[in-house]
């Protein structure tokens, strides 16, 4: 279907292309290149973490990351359900057990309290979610992983540049993880990042992410033979992707601002809206809004209005515990009444940097004029 108004674009200028250009102008190291390490460099250094490595996808940086714990089987790794479905599957890819907490209603992030009463012995890792753009209750998270001696892995995908007390989301946790996916922040596409200042993971990351080989040497620019200590995966970016990062990245302030900017727009015009109630920011947080979403008591039928009218909206998300996969093959059996809840109304508007405010005043309109006509 041609939408009208799609869920989102991709965010791009001249810039982006020059870099990618350059890059494959050269002829040369498309892959391995030193654009790289330079977005890596630009990455740790904005979020103050020591360390960047990138990864062809969020997806691997998570899965690299819980091999890199050496998190396995007999492992629990406590998860929210309201989430893509990655963060669960993480556990999954490693022999371990993903375990549901709920969330609470005013981040849609993981609920302290829940963490706390599914902590067992097994217990190894919690990987909260930062939704959207919003930081969740990231310091008391942290505070319950510290006194239980658990790994903290946060899961940044939906939160590039997002901030807690002036502190990136993703620099509380022993690490944490980005996803570059096309709908993100900044994009490459495809791609993704972890973060930590922890030197012993993030040497183990390299060999995982590299087929288990160190990276002393450049392997298509030298005849030596190199070695193969560990296990490890093809989990790289190309050298076009990280040019196309770097282009990206100079620009994430100017997008952060439109996305905030745009944000306070719908919700001056929609918070005041029967039957939809907008998400508040939290107190001495900054929200990027990778997506905006709200939640509307009668959000099937108006899902259905708006695509009547051209408008994309979409369900992020539907609770992971609730898929074929993990209720009828996996056998889960889960109470989480406010995952639940959330998910039942939960809707995301077209939202991206460019949105005009015509586009914007056409949604909103769509929707007051569904709430004050629907029975």
């Amino acid at each position: 279907m041609t939408w009208k108004i799609p869920l989102f674009k991709m965010y791009w200028d001249e810039d982006d292309v020059t870099e990618v250009n350059a890059a494959i102008r050269t002829g040369m190291s498309w892959a391995l290149g030193p654009q790289i390490p330079k977005f890596e460099k630009l990455i740790a250094d904005y979020m103050g973490t020591r360390y960047c490595l990138t990864f062809n996808s969020g997806t691997s940086a998570l899965h690299a990351s819980l091999l890199s714990y050496g998190i396995g089987a007999g492992d629990e790794v406590i998860v929210p359900s309201f989430t893509f479905i990655a963060t669960a599957n993480a556990a999954k890819f490693v022999g371990a057990t993903p375990v549901f907490a709920d969330i609470e209603e005013t981040t849609f992030g993981l609920d302290p309290a829940d963490i706390e009463a599914k902590i067992t012995p097994r217990t190894k890792a919690i990987i909260p979610v930062h939704y959207g753009g919003f930081p969740c209750r990231i310091g008391e998270i942290k505070k319950i992983a510290d006194e239980h001696g658990l790994i903290l892995i946060e899961d940044a995908a939906e939160a590039f540049g997002a901030q807690v007390d002036n502190i990136k989301a993703g620099a509380f946790g022993d690490s944490a993880i980005l996803s570059f996916c096309q709908n993100k922040i900044i994009t490459t596409g495809e791609g993704g990042a972890v973060v930590t200042s922890n030197r012993d993971f993030y040497e183990r990351m390299k060999l995982i992410r590299s087929h288990g080989r160190p990276d002393t040497l450049d392997y298509f620019s030298t005849t030596e033979i190199l070695d193969y200590v560990s296990l490890g995966y093809n989990f790289r970016i190309s050298s076009m992707t990280a040019a196309l990062g770097i282009g990206q990245f100079h620009k994430v302030e100017r997008i952060i601002t439109k996305r905030r900017l745009d944000a306070a727009y719908y919700r001056s015009k929609l918070q005041s809206v029967p039957g939809i109630t907008v998400p508040p920011e939290q107190p001495d947080t900054r929200t990027v809004y990778q997506l905006f979403s709200l939640r509307a008591e009668k959000r099937d039928n108006l899902m259905k209005y708006l695509e009547e009218k051209g408008i994309m909206t979409k369900i992020y998300f539907p609770p992971v515990h609730k898929t074929h996969y993990y209720q009828n093959v996996l056998g889960y059996t889960c109470k989480l009444p406010v995952t639940d809840a959330v998910s039942e109304d939960i809707i995301s508007l077209p939202f991206y940097p460019g949105i005009t405010r015509d586009e914007m005043d056409f949604v909103i309109e769509a929707i007051q004029e569904f709430e004050a006509t629907s029975p």
